[in-house]
């Protein structure tokens, strides 16, 4: 019998566009064997160097909306133009499995998932400063001006939102945050609720 529950957890990170919260998700899951990544799908193009299937799926705005229509996303959102999505049978199947998820999404489909099933640990990641992420999105050069100064005053919006996570880390350095992001993963696996009850009973019954 072992001493966990065996259901896996589920970890939502959310931050303005350019804050680094992708890249921070993905250091910790190579970090941390038993945490898997949830691949959203999405019907943007793919940015240089990403691959289909590993940092999103590409689909369609025809088949994203197909999948709308069958209600197979458990939290959609559309941001930028672009839909995003998160596929509710991916999800379940491994988190049933006993896998722990992590999942990178924008604070709509944060909140829709928060409403929706009143589970996970909610984490906000903030830049350091307004100034700070505009040169981080000039730095990553993938977008237009215009479209530059859209992410600008949404991340304003989003940043509003922060009161509504469990967490807010503060991306001034990826090492320093990258360590508070995995202190929040480990000590989750650790509270009281996670410890399975039968695997006391049985261990201490002499004793209680």
């Amino acid at each position: 019998m072992q001493e966990r529950k065996n259901r896996g957890s589920l970890f939502i990170v959310s931050a303005p566009s350019g804050t680094g919260k992708t890249t921070l998700c993905r250091k910790l899951v190579s970090s941390l064997p038993d945490l898997k990544f949830s691949v959203s799908y999405t019907t943007r193009q793919p940015r240089p160097r990403e691959v289909n299937n590993r940092d999103y799926t590409f689909i369609s705005r025809n088949q994203f909306m197909s999948m709308v229509d069958k209600k197979e996303f458990i939290e959609w959102a559309e941001i930028h133009g672009e839909l995003y999505g998160t596929s509710k049978k991916r999800l379940e199947e491994l988190i049933d499995s006993g896998i722990n998820v992590i999942l990178d999404i924008d604070t709509q489909g944060a909140m829709q998932l928060k409403k929706k099933t009143g589970e996970g640990t909610y984490i906000f990641v903030l830049p350091p400063s307004i100034e700070v992420l505009r040169k981080r999105l000039e730095k990553r050069m993938t977008d237009s001006k215009n479209e530059m100064e859209k992410r600008i005053k949404r991340a304003a919006v989003e940043i509003k939102s922060y009161r509504k996570y469990d967490y807010v880390i503060i991306n001034n350095t990826l090492k320093n945050a990258l360590k508070e992001l995995k202190a929040i993963i480990i000590s989750h696996k650790v509270k009281t609720e996670m410890i399975n009850p039968l695997w006391i009973k049985e261990r201490f019954k002499t004793y209680s």
